[in-house]
């Protein structure tokens, strides 16, 4: 397969890079997705992860892949300076293009995805159907919904055994039932989604990036919130969507995670 073939494959199977550039324009937002580095080789194996780090290209090369496939864009926003003495980021860009791996970044596409990160994130916390935030041109973002009932306490061990992480943030009583969630991959919370959350009734919100204001809004409301890390929060989405696309890729491949992150 070539980089390209790749590329086409993944927008077929999980969603266009147009959904992205539909999200952007509806919400004013900014995102990089697609092909970032095309180094026009054949395609010798695919490493799926989280972020293009230095971790993640040592892991290809090791394996003998040539290309990686991330959530984040390998490159946001323009590139001021390439200091590789004092920046990981520049480090890990350099050494893809000197060992010739190429790199895809399929970000707000998958985040909003019908069946993307956001969409595993309610499915990991035991969702089923939601009730979309925000829908732009047939992406879902945002889901409100139904869950077995169990005590915060409950859910917050069962957040950190879905999600792999121990570095949760759980505020609210304890003992509290929960049985309705609203939940943000990534960075999903600001004024609309509290509102939205509160609105329909919510027990508890998921998400992470979250400010202390925020939390006190959701609290001052009786909401218990559960604050992930920014990592915990999508890996596991994007992770669900590699095993869902994996055997139609037609070359080795992988899912790396970094564990210091989750």
């Amino acid at each position: 397969m070539t980089v390209k073939e790749v590329f086409d494959y993944l927008e077929r199977e999980v969603a266009p890079v147009k959904l992205s550039d539909d999200f952007c324009a509806q919400f004013k937002m900014y995102d990089n997705s697609g092909i970032i580095i095309n180094c026009g080789n054949e395609v010798s194996g695919a490493l799926f992860t989280l972020d293009l780090t230095e971790k993640a290209v040592s892991k290809a090369v090791e394996l003998g892949y040539n290309l990686i496939v991330t959530h984040h864009p390998a490159i946001y926003g323009g590139i001021s300076k390439f200091d590789l003495t004092e920046n990981p980021q520049a480090r890990a860009i350099a050494e893809c293009l000197k060992k010739g791996i190429s790199v895809i970044s399929m970000h707000l596409n998958f985040d909003a995805a019908p069946n993307g990160i956001d969409y595993y994130l309610m499915c990991g916390l035991g969702g089923k159907n939601g009730k979309c935030a925000a829908n732009p041109h047939g992406g879902w973002y945002g889901r409100v919904y139904e869950t077995e009932p169990l005590a915060l306490s409950e859910l917050a061990n069962k957040v950190a055994e879905r999600f792999g992480t121990q570095r949760a943030l759980v505020y609210g009583d304890e003992n509290k039932k929960i049985s309705k969630i609203a939940s943000f991959c990534g960075a999903g919370c600001d004024e609309y989604n509290i509102s939205f959350a509160a609105k329909n009734g919510v027990d508890a919100f998921v998400s992470s990036d979250m400010k202390h204001h925020e939390i006190l809004a959701l609290t001052g409301m009786g909401i218990a919130v559960i604050v992930l890390t920014h990592y915990a929060s999508e890996n596991y989405g994007m992770h669900q969507i590699y095993l869902k696309i994996k055997d139609g890729l037609k070359t080795p491949s992988t899912y790396f995670t970094d564990k210091e992150l989750l």
